[in-house]
C-alpha cells in the first residue's frame, strides 16, 4: 500500500528533526503537537495540523510517533481520542519512542483487533543522529509492514534492521542502552584509575582509541568527561527511564542484570541531584564523587 501522507506526533528535539527531513524528502506531512510551541520551526512549511490524535490517524495513512514514555504511547494510540478512535483498517503506527516491550506487544494486539498495523521502530544517534538522517532504527512488528515503511525509514536512518515480531525492537533498544550506560561507566572508571594513579587521563584516552578498548562512547562521551561538557545529546532522565524499562523486562523474564542495576543506579542518582537534564555522560561525575 503505497504512503500518501504521514501524520507525525512528537515535535521535540528528535522529532522535529525527523519531521523536517520527511519534508525534505518531499513526504505530505501532518501533525498533532502537545504544545504549540513545537510548530515554530515549521512556520515556513505545510504542515497540516489536527487536534487531537484520532483526527490526524483518520487523514493519514502512516502514523509515527514519538514521545518520551510508555504511558505517553498509551494515551495516544488507546487513549481518549487516540488513534485507536479515528485510523481506519490498513492504517501503519510506526511508534519511534522508547518504551516496555511488553506495553508494545499490547498495543500491538489493540490495533490488530481493529486491522491497523503496528512497527516499534525505537532509534539510537542522538539528536544529532536524527538532524542527519543517519540514526540507526531497531524495527519489530510484521515483515510485510516493515518493508512498506522501509523506504520512510531510509529517510531518518541508515542502519535499519528489522529485528523481529511486535516488542522486539523495543528488546534492541534496552540491549543498547544497557551498553551505552555500562560503557560510559567503564570509561569514567578507567579515567578515575589513570588520575589516581598520576597519569594524565586524556594521554590515557588518547592510547586506548587506537586498540582494542576502541568505541564511540571512549571518542565521544570520554571527551565529555575529560571537559566536564554534559550538555544534552541524551538526557539522563531519559537513559534513566531507558534503564528502568531495561529492569523492569528482566523482572518479566526472570533474569538479573547486575551490571544494569549499578549503571541504572548511577543515572537515578544524576536524577535526585536535580541534573537529569545534563547528558548521561555525568555518570562520571557520580563515579568520581564517590571516590574523592
Amino acid at each position: 500500500m503505497k504512503i500518501e501522507t504521514i501524520g507525525m506526533i512528537g515535535l521535540g528535539i528528535m522529532g522535529r528533526p525527523m519531521a523536517m527531513n520527511l519534508i525534505h524528502a518531499d513526504y505530505t506531512l501532518a501533525c498533532y503537537a502537545r504544545s504549540k510551541d513545537s510548530l515554530q520551526a515549521f512556520t515556513t512549511h505545510a504542515l497540516r495540523q489536527f487536534d487531537t490524535p484520532a483526527t490526524l490517524a483518520r487523514h493519514c495513512d502512516v502514523t509515527l510517533t514519538m514521545v518520551s514514555d510508555t504511558p505517553d504511547v498509551k494515551e495516544i494510540i488507546a487513549g481518549s481520542d487516540g488513534i485507536l478512535e479515528g485510523a481506519r483498517a490498513g492504517h501503519l503506527v510506526i511508534d519511534m519512542s522508547t518504551i516496555s516491550p511488553e506495553e508494545t506487544r499490547s498495543l500491538a494486539r489493540q490495533l490488530a483487533s481493529q486491522d491497523i498495523e503496528m512497527l516499534d521502530a525505537p532509534v539510537s544517534g542522538g539528536e544529532q543522529g536524527a538532524i542527519d538522517g543517519t540514526l540507526s532504527i531497531m524495527v519489530g512488528g510484521k515483515r510485510e509492514s516493515f518493508d512498506r515503511a522501509l523506504p520512510l525509514l531510509q529517510v531518518l536512518g541508515k542502519n535499519i534492521t528489522h529485528v523481529g515480531d511486535h516488542g522486539a525492537g523495543q528488546v534492541a533498544k534496552a540491549c543498547n542502552q544497557i551498553l551505552v550506560a555500562q560503557t560510559m561507566s567503564a570509561v569514567a572508571e578507567a579515567f578515575l584509575l589513570a588520575k589516581s594513579s598520576g597519569v594524565d587521563p586524556a594521554k590515557v584516552r588518547d592510547a586506548l582509541l587506537g586498540g582494542f578498548a576502541y568505541s564511540r562512547i571512549l571518542e565521544v562521551h570520554g571527551k565529555r568527561m575529560l571537559e566536564g561538557a554534559y550538555q544534552p545529546g541524551f538526557k539522563a532522565a531519559l537513559h534513566h527511564k531507558d534503564m528502568k524499562i531495561a529492569l523492569n523486562s528482566a523482572r518479566e523474564n526472570g533474569i538479573s542484570l547486575p551490571g544494569t542495576a549499578l549503571a541504572a543506579d548511577y543515572l537515578e542518582q544524576i536524577v535526585e541531584r536535580g541534573d537529569g537534564d545534563l547528558d548521561s555522560a555525568a555518570i562520571a561525575r557520580i563515579i568520581l564523587d564517590e571516590n574523592r
